[in-house]
């Protein structure tokens, strides 16, 4: 399939100023003769410079569909190192549609989710992480995860795991020649130094893998529930953290029956934030099943923000929710602290051990310290990420938690004194899951699978 011609929208289908047709193959240049009409009568499109834009008419037969400009680069230097062409048109759907129909009738076909990022692995312009990164930065919620998809589609994964397989191959191609070539004067490795170099590399390996939690909440975000009896404030802290009025609010205790959800940005850190129903026992059969959904979320959240009325003191219901959440990442908030405090906070201090904090949402009081709480429960009060490097990708961590298993194995081989060609195939897996992030040893299930998350058109 790499040798047909594919095409497809490279932009949103919705009404924009602009809209972009991409085309990648062999046949490129030749379809884009066919349909292309310079406003220079007798310019030829396919004999212009690479990486050039020329001014003129999309036709079908004689009939001008729209004014455009098109982008000619030539293999190679492209991202799919294939002949590519780009149809700037207007941004209406009916003409990108148009476009896209008269190129496919020309001889290319519709492209499949991800095919050119696809092309562009598959012919060694980047490897399977940076290829990853291309979604990561799509799908950039903040500012410090756009720098963590940079830095990936910059290699930076490939540069830390290459020196890393390169050592294990060497170790491994070592072995091998003494197991084969007994005959021959080589060296043998003491047992003492490769497994120094093998715990060298289990270090390495195992700092990487320690930064995916941190990883994990730069590419997905904190998942936060924010939960408390009903009228404690919950939505009004809600609609102050989005900075808007997204939630419903009322004195009318259970007003918010459902959940709703919204991400936000904290200082660079994504939270997916669900305000939850108010929990409570309840007879109301629609309000019942808010409060069993809330529930549910308190399980799954990965910060628990737990909503406190301070001008009450705290009830047994109040308690049953503490209780709930005692063994949960959270932050407990003293709402209401424009009025008259009444919560007895050492009592609560000595029945939840988690960080307090005084706020009035009402007032837009105390938010700031709700956002350091955050980040000095999850990132230590660090969240500058210069040029680390961290794993946002499930895939990659299985993989590096998978290799660290087999060079573990292979050093228990050694203590235990086993062949050394056991020793060698426990260093071969850990090899081949470092080559699963940087794609040198997938099956192409595993591949399409991959791309298949893609957008059309990337």
């Amino acid at each position: 399939m790499l040798n047909d011609t594919i095409a497809a929208i490279a932009t949103p289908i919705a009404t924009s100023g602009i809209g972009i047709v991409r085309i990648s193959g062999e046949d490129a240049f030749q379809i884009i003769s066919n349909i292309f009409k310079s406003h220079k009568e007798k310019k030829s499109i396919v004999k212009q410079k690479s990486h050039t834009i020329h001014y003129g008419f999309i036709r079908e037969k004689e009939n001008v569909v729209d004014e455009v400009l098109v982008s000619i680069m030539k293999a190679p230097n492209t991202f799919t190192r294939e002949n590519v062409v780009e149809i700037n048109c207007h941004g209406g759907i009916v003409v990108m549609k148009k476009i896209l129909n008269i190129v496919l009738d020309n001889g290319a076909r519709l492209a499949e989710p991800g095919e050119f990022t696809k092309r562009a692995f598959l012919n060694g312009r980047i490897d399977l992480s940076q290829a990853e990164a291309v979604i990561d930065l799509i799908n950039a919620k903040t500012d410090l995860s756009l720098k963590s998809s940079v830095n990936q589609l910059e290699g930076s994964i490939k540069n830390k795991i290459e020196p890393l397989r390169h050592k294990v191959l060497e170790i491994i191609a070592h072995l091998e020649a003494s197991i084969d070539y007994p005959e021959y004067d080589i060296d043998e490795m003491e047992d003492d130094k490769l497994k120094e170099d093998l715990n060298v590399m289990i270090k390495a390996l195992i700092n990487l893998l320690n930064t995916a939690d941190y990883g994990k909440i730069l590419r997905e975000g904190l998942k936060t529930i924010i939960i408390g009896k009903p009228n404690v404030g919950k939505s009004s802290l809600m609609n102050v953290l989005l900075r808007e009025e997204r939630a419903i609010v009322t004195d009318i205790p259970g007003t918010t029956r459902d959940t709703l959800e919204e991400f936000v940005n904290i200082n660079g850190i994504p939270l997916n934030i669900i305000d939850t129903a108010g929990i409570r026992d309840t007879n109301d059969i629609i309000e019942k099943m808010g409060v069993e959904k809330s529930r549910n979320y308190i399980e799954q959240g990965d910060l628990i923000i737990l909503v406190l009325d301070g001008s009450k003191d705290i009830d047994e219901e109040d308690k049953k929710i503490i209780d709930l959440v005692k063994n949960k990442e959270t932050i407990v908030l003293i709402n209401k602290s424009d009025l008259d405090l009444k919560l007895d906070v050492v009592a609560l201090k000595a029945y939840i051990n988690k960080p307090i904090i005084n706020i009035s949402a009402k007032k837009h009081e105390g938010i700031d310290a709700i956002e350091k709480a955050i980040n000095e429960l999850f990132f230590k009060g660090q969240i500058d990420f210069n040029d680390d490097i961290y794993i946002t990708n499930i895939r990659h961590k299985n993989a590096l938690s998978e290799s660290i298993k087999s060079l573990e194995k292979a050093i228990e081989s050694i203590n235990m004194n086993m062949p050394e060609d056991c020793i060698v195939i426990d260093l071969k897996s850990g090899y081949e899951k470092l080559g699963e992030i940087v794609g040198d040893a997938m099956n192409d299930d595993i591949i399409d699978q991959i791309f298949s998350q893609f957008c059309l058109g990337k």
